[in-house]
């Protein structure tokens, strides 16, 4: 199992339509391609060390990572959803994803 860590920074008095097109869009269309969330969450202070929105996604392997992001990025639901919520502008000016392994004392394995 890895974990992938993203994390957005929104554009410019964004956050809010970033969260309203996860909530509405993302997180679904995340379940129809079989991703699987473990958790999404606001940085408490510090938006430019910290960000905007963080979560966590686990996959079996990197080559399922892989093979799922590149169904979800195709998808023409997704790419109708994000055009049509970045009309008047990018959502997310800057993302970060690092990939994870959890430790052998790690309770999530």
């Amino acid at each position: 199992m890895i974990y992938e860590l993203r994390t957005y920074w929104a554009a410019p008095a964004k956050a809010e339509a970033l969260h309203q097109r996860f909530r509405e869009h993302t997180c679904q269309l995340f379940a129809k391609h079989g991703m699987t969330m473990v958790a999404f969450w606001t940085p408490v202070g510090g938006r430019e060390l910290h960000g905007d929105l963080v979560y966590v996604m686990a996959f079996a392997s990197q080559a399922e990572r892989d093979a799922a992001w590149d169904a979800f990025r195709s998808d023409p639901e997704w790419q109708q959803a994000k055009s049509a919520s970045e009309v008047h502008g990018v959502l997310a000016e800057r993302v970060d994803s690092v990939i994870l392994n959890a430790t052998d004392y790690s309770p999530l394995q």
